[in-house]
């Protein structure tokens, strides 16, 4: 074990002896260990080594070629929560694995889930994962047209890196996921904008569109959602670097 920890700090791991701890529980000889430490010293997501991640207290299936789900993503999930209310019926746009969704169904009971993604790799992934059903395509036009008005979760952890900084980002990243998951425009905003725009229609009078930002995104993020007739409201946590953007749809009157 402590060999396997030298081999990947060595490789630039950060916390090597965990890492280490799980890739031993993971191979199933030593032949399957070598192989897994291989790729992980090579610089392969963790994630994609493994074949899971955890995320909000479940295992998700990550295959290679699939955004990897994010910690600082559990706070969205946590918000999301919050105001899910009973049988809420939930949308997990741009899904990636699924985590998103999963976990919301997991903690809320009677949710009503529905998943969608662009990449039919993501989509063959989340199937694995969500506890409904997964659709193919690009964001609304994926799902199914009797959910216009009736959707109370609108999770859309959209891709929001702008162009120029994806050359910045870590290579785990930048090398292994898949563009279509981080390139966000020239701002970082044009996905978000789009979910935006057509959110209102889809939402149910008081539902909730959530997505994930950055911080110096957050006040651009926040007047499209209030040019889309949407409430806005920005939620941090310092502990997981992470800001939320909710848009709430208005009550008919």
């Amino acid at each position: 074990m402590e060999e396997i920890a030298a081999l990947l700090r060595a490789a630039g791991c950060v916390f090597a002896e965990e890492e280490a701890a799980l890739l031993v529980a993971a191979a199933g000889n030593e032949a399957g260990l070598d192989a897994l430490v291989a790729r992980r010293a090579g610089g392969e997501p963790l994630e994609y080594v493994l074949g899971w991640a955890e995320f909000h207290g479940l295992r998700i299936a990550v295959e290679p070629g699939v955004f990897v789900p994010r910690r600082r993503t559990e706070f969205l999930v946590a918000q999301a929560i919050q105001v899910a209310g009973p049988a809420p019926v939930v949308v997990d746009l741009c899904c990636g694995t699924g985590a998103i969704g999963a976990a919301v169904a997991a903690a809320v009971p009677g949710a009503e889930l529905y998943a969608a993604d662009i990449d039919p790799a993501a989509v063959r992934c989340a199937r694995r994962n969500v506890p409904g059903r997964v659709f193919e395509g690009d964001l609304f036009s994926a799902l199914p047209r009797e959910l216009r008005g009736r959707v109370t979760l609108l999770l859309a952890n959209v891709p929001y890196v702008p162009a120029d900084a994806i050359a910045t980002m870590p290579p785990e990243a930048r090398l292994y996921e898949p563009r279509t998951a981080l390139h966000g425009g020239d701002d970082g905003l044009d996905v978000l904008r789009r979910v935006a725009a057509a959110a209102p229609a889809w939402l149910a009078p008081g539902g909730h569109l959530f997505v994930e930002t950055s911080e110096h995104q957050a006040p651009a993020a926040t007047g499209i959602f209030a040019r889309a007739g949407l409430t806005p409201a920005v939620t941090t946590s310092e502990d997981l670097g992470a800001t939320v953007l909710r848009g709430t749809s208005r009550v008919n009157e």
